[in-house]
């Protein structure tokens, strides 16, 4: 009796092993026969095929659901673990840079009392907030004044001449003219503009000339002057026209030797501008003008 059951259960093994042979080297015949034989009843009975599609679908849907929340699951666990790590990180960098602020604060209430007291006993007169108005450029100027620009803000918002124009990235002129709603506004870039400056990183001054050219020259700096380009030009604050360190433009040194300026604005693209109110007369050259010309038909 076992060496029947052990011939059988032999004979069944050999059989099982004869199939998976056989059905491993059909397999891709019978494959391409199925799919062969599902093309032309999608061509010629294209209402069954998207039926039976539609069946089978329906019937894996609920299988493929089962199947994809654990992977879901698996997948926001990661996602969660991810987020944790990255919020450990985050919050341990933000400890340490709140530890820097603490201690920064402590240094600007430290040098804001001595500042005080030094400011008292040198008996300083601080400068000043300025004031400023906001305006839209409507137009570009011609005639005398060939880089220049019209703004709507006149004498009724408070406008006067000399007040410097600017934008976010820097200065690019002042004002010359003032109407009652509008004023005109003379360009860097303008021929007849000359504006001490300093370079920010050496101290060294200059005149920025303006060339009707969209990039300013720099004049009169000395010989041993160490002018780099890329060095950064801003106000001097000499002949009361601006006050200091408004940014201007970096420096630009051509082939003939000649040293521009690249403004930091963009002269040719200017919307809104600012007009600031540093309370310097120095740049009202227009009224001084108007009054020795009154002075001399009074004489």
């Amino acid at each position: 009796m076992s060496v029947r059951h052990s011939s059988f259960s032999g004979w069944s093994s050999a059989a099982a092993v004869s199939w998976r042979g056989l059905s491993q080297r059909f397999s891709f015949f019978i494959f391409t026969a199925l799919a062969l034989v599902l093309l032309i009843l999608s061509r010629t009975q294209p209402a069954a095929i998207t039926s039976l599609r539609t069946h089978t679908i329906d019937t894996l849907a609920p299988f493929l659901d089962a199947v994809a929340r654990p992977m879901e699951a698996v997948e926001n666990i990661g996602s969660l673990l991810r987020d944790t790590i990255s919020l450990r990180a985050n919050n341990q960098k933000l400890r340490e840079e709140n530890a820097h602020m603490i201690e920064w604060q402590n240094a600007v209430v430290s040098l804001e009392k001595e500042n005080k007291e030094l400011r008292a006993l040198l008996n300083f007169k601080a400068e000043p907030n300025p004031s400023y108005v906001s305006a839209r450029v409507i137009a570009e100027t011609g005639g005398a004044y060939v880089r220049g620009l019209v703004v709507t803000a006149g004498k009724v918002d408070g406008v006067r001449e000399g007040m410097a124009a600017m934008t976010g990235e820097g200065l690019i002129g002042r004002v010359v003219e003032v109407g009652d709603w509008s004023s005109r506004v003379l360009l860097i870039s303008d021929l007849n503009s000359r504006i001490p400056v300093t370079l920010a990183e050496t101290g060294d001054r200059a005149i920025l000339a303006g060339d009707n050219s969209p990039q300013p020259k720099l004049l009169f700096m000395a010989r041993d002057a160490s002018a780099s380009e890329g060095a950064h030009v801003v106000t001097s604050g000499h002949g009361g026209i601006f006050p200091p360190n408004l940014p201007i433009g970096v420096l630009q040194e051509t082939t003939r030797g000649t040293i521009t300026v690249v403004p930091t604005a963009d002269l040719g693209r200017v919307s809104y501008v600012r007009l600031v109110d540093f309370d310097l007369r120095g740049g009202a050259f227009n009224s001084i003008e108007s009054k020795m010309r009154a002075e001399s038909k009074k004489k």
